[in-house]
């Protein structure tokens, strides 16, 4: 288990984006992140209080949590030098990077001599079955993105939260790090054999009651070169009732991806209800989950607004507008 609360480590990430892990963290599990630790230049901000090391320890924190999610998924020289001295310092490390902890002979060594732990949660720690595309009981929902980072896992955390209000069945499945991080449990789907991958998410979310909903954590995009095969797992392997298209409107470009343009919902709508009736001949479009942080209340509610019109779908932001909608379309399916 790791110990919580956590210092959220930001490093020198570049915008706030970058720091999406420790964002998560911070808005679904607030008694978790006692304070965010920013290395010189770093363009995120938590809006949490900077701490240094002792000054974590003093308010309690007992893991350093990588909070970055860069390209690649690297620890970097300037990282390391603080990574080693939180381990001295009496923290545990956790991180959800592709560059594993384990793997650094430097960290082991500093891990060992000072009886630390080093947690990597995106190391598959079961052996997945290859899928068998088999009906299995209960409800599946699953937002697909027009890009990475739109605020699909958002989107699913939101809603589980509004149905458990509502008293209906509902669990959150996660595929990631971050949602890994949050829920304490989960499939670390990138990190799965491409082989596996949809056979994971079928062990993820098995057989439930009639009227229980999984929700799965959405990852990538169809329409992402670098990321689309973990997309096509998820919604092979979850074989999902129904599908929220989830969209950042004011994006010029895929992230990562400059010379590509984000597509359509019209088109992300287009593609995935027919790869998903591959393996779910009933599953449908049922809702519109907007990601409108870089839009004023106005701009927001407007955008909303004209994207149900265009679309004839219920469409909100989970965050900033509630999910009541997405859950009244799960409620009446």
């Amino acid at each position: 288990m790791i110990r919580t609360p956590y210092l959220l480590f930001l490093g020198d990430a570049p915008d706030q984006l970058a720091a999406k892990v420790a964002q998560g963290i911070k808005d679904w599990r607030p008694e978790n992140a006692v304070g965010q630790y920013r290395m010189q230049g770093c363009g995120a901000d938590l809006g949490l209080a900077d701490m240094d090391l002792a000054e974590a320890r003093a308010a309690g924190a007992k893991t350093l949590v990588v909070g970055v999610a860069n390209r690649g998924g690297v620890i970097s020289p300037e990282w390391k030098k603080v990574l080693v001295a939180a381990l001295e310092e009496g923290f545990d490390l956790a991180s959800g990077l592709h560059n594993l902890l384990r793997e650094e002979p430097d960290l082991v060594a500093v891990a060992e001599a000072t009886g630390r732990a080093l947690h990597d949660v995106r190391v598959p720690e079961v052996d997945y079955p290859i899928a068998t595309g088999r009906k299995r009981t209960g409800r599946r929902c699953l937002a697909v993105g027009t890009d990475c980072s739109v605020g699909k896992m958002y989107t699913a955390l939101a809603m589980e939260r509004e149905m458990r209000a509502r008293g209906m069945k509902a669990t959150f499945r996660a595929t990631g790090q971050t949602g890994i991080l949050i829920t304490g449990g989960g499939v670390p789907l990138d990190a799965v054999v491409a082989d596996f991958m949809a056979g994971a998410v079928e062990w993820l979310t098995p057989d439930n009651d009639a009227d229980h909903w999984d929700l799965i954590e959405g990852q990538g995009s169809l329409f992402h070169a670098s990321y689309s095969g973990v997309t096509m797992a998820l919604i092979h392997g979850g074989a999902p009732d129904a599908l929220i298209l989830a969209d950042e409107p004011t994006r010029a470009h895929m992230r990562g991806l400059p010379d590509y343009a984000p597509p359509s919902l019209e088109a992300l709508r287009d593609l995935v209800e027919p790869i998903a009736r591959v393996v779910n001949p009933q599953a449908r479009v049922v809702g519109i989950s907007v990601n409108t942080q870089h839009m004023s209340e106005a701009e927001a509610a407007a955008h909303v607004a004209g994207v149900e019109d265009r679309m004839g779908l219920p469409a909100t932001d989970p965050f900033r507008f509630g999910p009541g909608k997405l859950v009244d379309a799960l409620a009446d399916f």
